[in-house]
């Protein structure tokens, strides 16, 4: 499990690296106001979209589905009930997009009603239906990913999310070499988001992931409608930390600049969750689908703590990183071109505030498999609903005191919101806990963590504020690094790892 995990958070952080250099270049082609506010509206909005139906959110109900027809009636069969969803979802997405593209200005004005009777809500009309064709190739993408990790084989949909954020890079490149007006310019990216999309789709179908899914048909029966009813609670409780930034953005987009704040800040939170969450999303599933379905209660317990340490071990200490270096962090990555001083200072400050909220979005991350192992997509659903609430009512007061630094602390707020309810049913409907090793290293992780955290936090000062350049670069990078280390020794020390074992079991073949 941890080799999968390794293999997916690999691709991961890959693709967010790059998704970084895309977005450091957006807010130097883009900067902020009007045009940034309209295009990242948009582009929120094709994000919720897409993790609605990619990064592990459809495993949530393919996989289980899949492996359990595939168990009862042979691969044949399997082969054939991925067809049907494929051309299914296939086809309903290609409708949905022709009608959402019919009623973009009323969805445009629920999310971001502070644009309302301004320019900004055409601008962001126009550049969302420039990206609608994305939806189109998401759905087949989705799918075929789904299915080559039910096969287990994570590295091809690990990787393949690289080819968006490249696209994506090419065009911004070409945009700053032309040295394009700022409303071209988003108008030519948001055209290029769709192109993105069709990329990813067309390397995937070259390794031959459509054998899996034949034959290819659109079908509506008793089976394929018991499919989406539990798929598509499953897909939108899947995409929670989303659906919480849009409802930040539904109340910032009355403050100027506030969504492209809150937008570079969460940039940086979905770094270490795409590494953690995703990952655990994609590998916990079909490992917890197997243990329920046998019966192995032992590797149900052991599956879902070592999902917790490994989601403690790396959530807790991000957190604390993303919170103590985020002036300098921010700074760094976005402070280019037409994003200045001031706001690197309120994304900044808006950055700490929706870190407290990281640790909550991994924890739902690492407890969502258990219900979905046992075909249960309304509990997660339920309580990505009550987060949204939280998030939104909290906001509504936070927002108008303090800005989008209140609106952070909503989101964070409502994820903590969720999190806790589904700690709270799993335990009370089939006794999810923590077997004895992990709660032996779970206080050891969390004392390793605070550790790194004030190491790192006595050593801000030695970073000059005026620092520019290469010498930035440096000296943020040497922090980081004595973080990673510090903490990776403490978690030897306090007997939390060990390093050795560790490396052992990753060099045994693979079963």
């Amino acid at each position: 499990m941890i080799r999968s995990f390794l293999t997916v958070s690999t691709g991961t952080l890959a693709s967010r690296l790059l998704g970084f250099a895309r977005d450091s270049l957006i807010a130097a082609l883009l900067g902020t106001g009007a045009v940034a506010d309209a295009f990242l509206a948009a582009f929120q909005l094709v994000n919720v979209v897409r993790r609605l139906l990619s990064e592990g959110a459809l495993n949530a109900a393919l996989i289980p589905a899949w492996l359990r027809v595939r168990d009862r009636n042979g691969e044949a069969a399997a082969s054939a009930f991925a067809g049907r969803v494929l051309g299914t979802v296939s086809a309903a997405l290609i409708a949905i997009s022709a009608v959402i593209a019919l009623v973009m200005p009323l969805i445009m004005t629920i999310i971001a009603p502070g644009f309302l009777g301004s320019a900004t809500l055409d601008l962001a009309v126009q550049n969302a239906r420039l990206m609608l064709p994305y939806l189109a190739f998401a759905g087949p993408v989705t799918v075929l990913m789904g299915l080559l990790n039910a096969k287990g084989r994570f590295a091809l949909t690990a990787f393949s999310p690289l080819l968006f954020n490249i696209a994506l890079i090419a065009a911004i490149g070409l945009l700053l070499g032309w040295h394009a007006d700022a409303g071209f310019a988003a108008w030519m990216l948001a055209a290029a988001v769709g192109i993105a999309g069709l990329l990813q789709l067309l390397m995937l179908l070259s390794q031959r992931s459509a054998s899996l899914a034949t034959p290819l048909r659109v079908n509506l029966d008793k089976e394929m409608r018991g499919f989406f009813a539990k798929a598509i609670p499953g897909m939108i409780a899947s995409s929670g930390p989303q659906w919480l930034m849009v409802a930040g953005a539904i109340i910032a987009s009355a403050t100027p600049s506030a969504v492209s704040w809150l937008y570079f800040a969460n940039r940086l939170i979905e770094l270490p969750l795409g590494i953690v969450g995703v990952a655990m999303g994609t590998v916990l599933v079909p490992e917890l689908t197997r243990a329920v379905t046998s019966g192995d209660r032992d590797a149900v317990a052991h599956a879902e703590s070592r999902a917790l340490e490994l989601a403690a071990g790396l959530a807790l200490p991000a957190t604390l990183g993303l919170i103590v270096l985020a002036d300098p962090i921010v700074r760094l990555l976005f402070e280019h071109g037409a994003f200045g001083a001031d706001d690197s200072a309120a994304t900044a400050h808006a950055l700490m505030w929706l870190a407290l909220g990281l640790p909550a979005h991994v924890l739902i991350k690492a407890l969502s498999p258990a219900f979905y192992a046992r075909s249960d997509t309304m509990m997660p659903l339920l309580a990505t609903a009550k987060g949204f609430v939280v998030a939104v009512a909290l906001a509504v007061l936070l927002g108008h005191v303090f800005g989008a630094s209140g609106i952070a602390a909503s989101i964070a707020a409502g994820a903590w919101s969720s999190a806790l309810l589904l700690l709270r049913k799993g335990t009370s409907e089939f006794g999810f806990s923590a077997d004895a090793a992990a709660r032996k290293r779970l206080p050891r992780i969390v004392l390793a963590a605070c550790a790194m955290g004030a190491l790192l936090w006595l050593t801000t000062d030695l970073v000059p504020a005026e620092a520019h350049g290469l010498i930035r670069v440096i000296t943020l990078g040497l922090q980081i690094a004595a973080g990673i280390a510090g903490y990776g020794l403490l978690l030897q020390i306090l007997g939390a790892a060990s390093w050795r074992e560790a490396a052992a079991v990753l060099k045994r073949p693979a079963h």
